[in-house]
């Protein structure tokens, strides 16, 4: 557990470090990123060779103490979120003067992955409202690095992201008057009957989480924002600052609903995001812009880990819990890679919208090249990440001939998601646009643009091992 209590500290102390010396912050926190990399991989492998562990900080007894757990999901997500800071930081420090990133980016990115990795070690109601509040206003700071055009979209983020923390605080406080605990596994052991409040809480959690998360249709925010912002801050928001509150969503709704309660909250989180697979692809077939198709992208493929969450709970598979957290891990690679390397290819040939990308395998081939492999797991085309992920969530659905309409549905997701990639990778197959003869963009953001979608790919080769800790 020492480890992953490093694995937090460590970025906290860079971000305090960077805020003191400006002039070394890229560096601070890029050591300290790749530090916590290696933190995560020690605490991963101690939960394989020693079992799961909990902490008690302070010392105090439980019910006083804020309890952090570590178990193979937690250690999976905790490296999730060290590997794709430590990528984004190393693009960013490679293109730091050329995408005229502000030196407030490093702290406030160390910031991000410090309360990330903290929420996802905790099971305390709390804990999680001050890791949420400290994930939002770092994620929206990052977001108004872009300066005065991407005010109102940060500010929009803002009031929504606090309108979001009510609804969840409103929850908790009603879960606390009522049972007296805000510890979730002392709660699931006090939750015997379900009276009024217990459902109103629940409820008002998962609507504050649901709009923290930009789940369909509380994702307003996110297309806005995730346009507005910087390339490196746009994949932050994407990969990892959505993903927060779908496994608080998880947890809550897997150990504080009783079986009724389940059920019809499966049937929000099926109807939820089967709209968000065919509504988020559509926007992102109909939309000009690059930056813009891929955030609607974002809100589609969080349909896939709505359906797996309402079948969680209406079937109580683990399977589909084994779909759900594969599809975090292949996503969260996949639009890391999609956003870097898009915002790379907008920065050298000076637009956003789609029509600049035209001669794109001519110009930037290899950049193009990443959002075409990181393109395919976020179609499910075999063996990507992606294609693991909805082959498991598929393949239980056969044999459960009552959520039959579900196939169709993720079908038509999936010929959407083609749509919208194949749309931008034809444009970059025309004929180039004339560039300036000394055009020569720099070869390493672009080849670190396109690790994350190798990384994608080559998750189905140890997709066997990660299974079998999911199923654990």
């Amino acid at each position: 557990m020492n480890y992953a209590l490093a694995a937090v500290l460590v970025p906290l102390f860079a971000a305090v470090l960077a805020l003191c010396w400006r002039r070394q912050a890229a560096w601070l926190v890029w050591l300290s990123t790749l530090f916590s990399l290696l933190l995560a991989l020690a605490a991963l492998w101690q939960v394989v060779t020693a079992g799961p562990a909990t902490m008690q900080l302070g010392g105090w007894q439980t019910g006083l103490a804020i309890r952090w757990q570590l178990n193979e999901l937690s250690a999976l997500l905790l490296l999730m979120t060290a590997l794709i800071h430590s990528l984004v930081t190393s693009y960013s420090l490679s293109q730091w003067r050329d995408a005229g990133l502000s030196s407030d980016f490093w702290p406030l990115s160390a910031l991000l992955q410090a309360a990330l990795s903290s929420l996802f070690l905790s099971v305390d109601l709390f804990n999680w409202y001050v890791t949420l509040e400290l994930l939002g206003l770092a994620a929206v700071a990052l977001v108004l690095l872009s300066g005065k055009k991407a005010l109102q979209a940060a500010m929009r983020y803002l009031m929504l992201s606090l309108a979001a923390s009510l609804c969840y605080l409103l929850g908790v406080a009603l879960l606390y008057g009522h049972y007296g605990w805000l510890d979730v596994p002392q709660l699931a052991v006090a939750v015997s009957e379900q009276p009024v409040d217990h459902r109103l809480a629940l409820w008002l959690l998962t609507a504050g989480l649901m709009l923290k998360a930009a789940l369909w249709p509380l994702h307003i925010w996110l297309p806005a924002a995730h346009a507005a912002a910087p390339a490196p801050v746009s994949a932050l928001l994407s990969a990892l600052v959505v993903k927060g509150p779908l496994f608080m969503l998880y947890m809550i709704w897997s150990q504080l609903a009783g079986p009724e309660l389940a059920v019809t909250g499966s049937w929000l989180f099926l109807l939820t995001g089967s709209m968000a697979l065919l509504a988020g692809g559509w926007s992102a077939l109909r939309t000009p812009y690059a930056k813009v198709m891929v955030a609607y992208s974002t809100v589609a493929q969080l349909g896939y880990g709505l359906l797996a969450l309402g079948l969680i709970l209406q079937l109580n598979d683990p399977a589909f819990t084994q779909a759900l957290f594969l599809f975090v891990l292949a996503h969260a690679l996949a639009k890391t890679s999609t956003f870097l390397a898009v915002g790379e290819m907008q920065l050298r040939l000076g637009g956003k919208r789609l029509s600049t990308f035209r001669g794109a395998s001519q110009t930037m081939p290899l950049a193009m090249f990443a959002v075409a492999v990181a393109g395919g797991s976020l179609i499910g085309l075999p063996p990507s990440g992606g294609f693991v992920a909805k082959w498991h969530l598929l393949l239980p659905l056969w044999h459960h001939s009552q959520l039959w309409w579900l196939l169709p549905v993720i079908l038509a997701g999936t010929l959407l998601s083609a749509a919208y990639i194949f749309r931008l990778v034809v444009l970059a197959f025309n004929r180039a646009r004339p560039v300036s003869p000394d055009f020569a963009p720099a070869l390493l953001p672009q080849w670190l643009a396109l690790l994350p979608a190798l990384l994608v790919w080559m998750l189905a080769f140890a997709s066997g091992t990660l299974l079998s800790w999911l199923g654990g």
